[in-house]
């Protein structure tokens, strides 16, 4: 008389786990497939997006210039 009760618990048990799971693939089953896929579907650029242009211009301070090096300061490194 209890098996068929156990039965039943465990049954609606896995179903209520399967829907769970379900429901939560269901909002991040293409993040998931695309991140199998080696693909993300952040870096495709959204279809109602216009490309934007950027300037990157160095401050004339940051430019690096050759230095001269001296024997001593090789020895020292």
């Amino acid at each position: 008389m209890l098996a068929p009760l156990v039965t039943l618990a465990f049954l609606a048990t896995i179903w209520l786990v399967t829907k769970l799971a379900l429901d939560m693939a269901d909002g991040t089953g293409a993040k998931v497939i695309a991140a199998l896929r080696g693909r993300s579907l952040l870096a495709q650029p959204a279809p109602s997006a216009r490309p934007i242009s950027v300037r990157f211009q160095p401050r004339a301070g940051s430019v690096r210039r050759p230095m001269h090096v001296q024997p001593e300061w090789r020895a020292a490194a």
